[in-house]
């Protein structure tokens, strides 16, 4: 197969898994709050697994692009998110009625799904076996992620159908970013340091700045300390294994 279009495969595949987010919610209206702390903390940990995976991976690669690159990763987060004042949401407001709420919740999906997107791209430059690893690793960590901008859709009247279609919707930028990333470090191979720099810089940002921030406010610091480990330490193992 073209490696585009695997690229484009596993990363499709990997915006899909968010579908399965809305599952709990045909069964149940709501979730309690501790469920998506434990949520929260499962997709920072499958996040950190993946971003050490990209570090371990690419810590033969030129230091000072890679760390110039992570900064570059950090600043990009942080602008984005304070251009689209995303900056300061509050995902634990689930009876939030506001519309412009909800459109925020998923502008902020979208952001962490561009970063997410980019670090497949790169993991697929590095080598196909492993960027397919990261893919997988990222769409499970799709799940718990998209169970949490589900419950906020579902808990402003968004029917659990709609709220699984909105969480896949999220994650086109997944796609198309994993795409650019590959297409264009294929043409300029020298970018990637800065690349694996960059998409590690992001995704710690993401996860320190936002993910284990609200999962402490909703599940307590010990409980997702120890989700967030586990996950992590999983996605590591199974990296460790397969390389």
């Amino acid at each position: 197969m073209d490696p585009t279009l695997t690229v484009l495969l596993y990363s499709s595949l990997a915006a899909g898994t968010a579908a399965l987010g809305a599952f709990p919610f045909v069964f149940r209206e709501r979730l309690p709050i501790t469920q998506i702390g434990w949520a929260n903390a499962l997709a920072a940990g499958m996040m950190l697994g993946a971003s050490y995976s990209l570090l371990v991976t690419g810590l033969d690669r030129q230091v000072v692009r890679g760390a110039v690159g992570a900064a570059l990763g950090i600043l990009f987060v942080y602008w984005t998110h304070a251009a689209s004042k995303t900056e300061d949401l509050d995902l634990n407001r689930l009876d939030e009625s506001e519309p412009v709420y909800g459109y925020q919740v998923l502008l902020v999906n979208t952001l962490h799904s561009a970063a997410e997107g980019i670090a497949i791209g790169v993991a697929m430059i590095v080598s196909i076996p492993f960027g397919v690893f990261v893919a997988g690793a990222i769409a499970v960590h799709n799940i718990p992620e998209a169970t949490i901008l589900c419950a906020i859709l579902t808990g402003r009247g968004v029917r659990v159908r709609d709220a699984g279609g909105l969480a896949v919707a999220a994650n086109v930028s997944q796609v198309l970013l994993a795409v650019v990333t590959f297409t264009v470090i294929s043409a300029a191979p020298s970018m990637l340091p800065w690349a694996l720099g960059f998409a590690v810089g992001a995704l710690i940002y993401l996860v320190m700045s936002e993910l284990l921030p609200e999962s402490y406010q909703q599940a307590g610091s010990t409980t997702i300390a120890l989700v967030t480990l586990a996950a992590m330490g999983v996605v590591a193992l199974l990296q460790g294994v397969g390389g």
